[in-house]
């Protein structure tokens, strides 16, 4: 195996199919660039009604993940060397692009967890190296989350994308916001191309882009252009 491997412990395995079509995502993972395996707890559970949930101790709404399937599941999982497991739980730590560069750059598999129901059994907790969340929102299970990793994480392999250098210019990867973009036409209905983007000074051009990213984080995102402002002070 040559490209990422990327294991995913679900009871809904089939929410993942439609990646393997999705546009360069799908491509990547036809080239072998990534590859993508499930593994449903369901198919280690040991009872005749393959029952992987349970009532809370103490009491409670809803049913809890138990951790034999999960734990049976993950242990049926071969090991790479370079191996990351990743939870998803709104518990976790948000999510940043800078997570996905180090998933991509540093792991040779990457193994996420996906919790269903009211949540997981705390000991299953134990398996992931990181807790992983999407937002400050809860949602049916950790199947989309894992989905959002695996797309961020995959477009950043090398040979995914046609021009890695685009990747280098995007929102969140050097903490500012993507300055605004344009193409033809030069006027659509009263609305102009700035007039620096036309003019071919590709200096002016690299100073209006820097000061649109400054300003539209400035305003959509104060609290990264904090963290950009302080990081630029430290360098």
């Amino acid at each position: 195996m040559s490209g990422l491997r990327l294991d995913v412990v679900s009871l809904v395995p089939e929410a993942f199919a439609p990646l393997l079509g999705l546009g360069v995502i799908g491509r990547a993972f036809a080239a072998g660039i990534a590859e993508l395996h499930t593994h449903n707890p369901r198919d280690h559970a040991t009872d005749r009604y393959r029952k992987v949930d349970d009532e809370p101790y103490g009491g409670g709404a809803g049913m809890v993940l138990k951790p034999e399937p999960v734990f049976a599941a993950f242990e049926a999982i071969p090991t790479c060397p370079r191996r990351r497991v990743l939870l998803m739980s709104p518990q976790g730590r948000p999510l940043r692009q800078a997570d996905l560069c180090r998933w991509a750059s540093t792991y040779d598999q990457l193994v996420l967890l996906c919790g269903h129901y009211e949540g997981f059994d705390e000991r299953i907790r134990s398996l992931a190296d990181e807790e992983v969340s999407i937002g400050d929102f809860v949602l049916t299970g950790g199947e989309l989350p894992a989905m959002t990793i695996i797309n961020g994480v995959v477009r950043l392999l090398p040979g995914t994308v046609g021009t890695p250098a685009s990747l280098d210019e995007e929102s969140h990867s050097q903490l500012l916001l993507e300055h605004p973009h344009y193409t033809r036409p030069a006027d659509f209905r009263g609305m102009a191309v700035p007039e620096v983007l036309r003019s071919g000074d590709h200096g002016a051009i690299a100073r209006w882009r820097a000061k649109q990213q400054q300003e539209r984080t400035r305003e959509r995102r104060p609290d990264l252009h904090a963290r950009w402002l302080e990081q630029q002070a430290q360098d």
